[in-house]
């Protein structure tokens, strides 16, 4: 069993923050729990905009706080995410993230993460395994 808390990593290599500049996140589960997924709680400030494609991961997201507006670059549809809303990329949608107001969600990633990956050129996270 493994019990942690967020703010038990705050500060470590667990807590990740984008070279944008756009976002932060606490991974609290990684691939080396070697459970199948990762789980993390991620912050993306307010005004900023992320592009993203997760070409090698599938993605689930639920808002906890904040507001913005996620756009589905395959299709140009427009969503706004508020509390209590999940999205899930089951298609490995490249979207884009407008953030209205700071935007606290908790993601799970399939694929799990190692916690070493931050969005290349493209918005991708690249496929990172575990050293045995």
């Amino acid at each position: 069993m493994i019990v942690r808390s967020f703010k038990d990593i705050e500060g470590t290599d667990r807590h990740v923050k984008s070279a944008s500049g756009t976002w932060e996140s606490k991974r609290i589960v990684l691939a080396k729990e070697k459970v199948g997924f990762s789980l993390h709680e991620t912050i993306l400030y307010a005004g900023t905009e992320t592009s993203m494609w997760y070409a090698n991961h599938v993605e689930a997201v639920v808002c906890t706080q904040g507001e913005a507006e996620l756009t589905d670059r395959e299709t140009g549809k427009t969503y706004t995410i508020t509390p209590g809303t999940m999205y899930l990329l089951d298609g490995h949608e490249r979207h884009t993230l407008r953030v209205k107001e700071d935007f606290h969600c908790i993601c799970v990633f399939n694929p799990p993460v190692t916690g070493r990956e931050d969005h290349d050129e493209n918005g991708v996270y690249p496929l990172l395994t575990e050293e045995v």
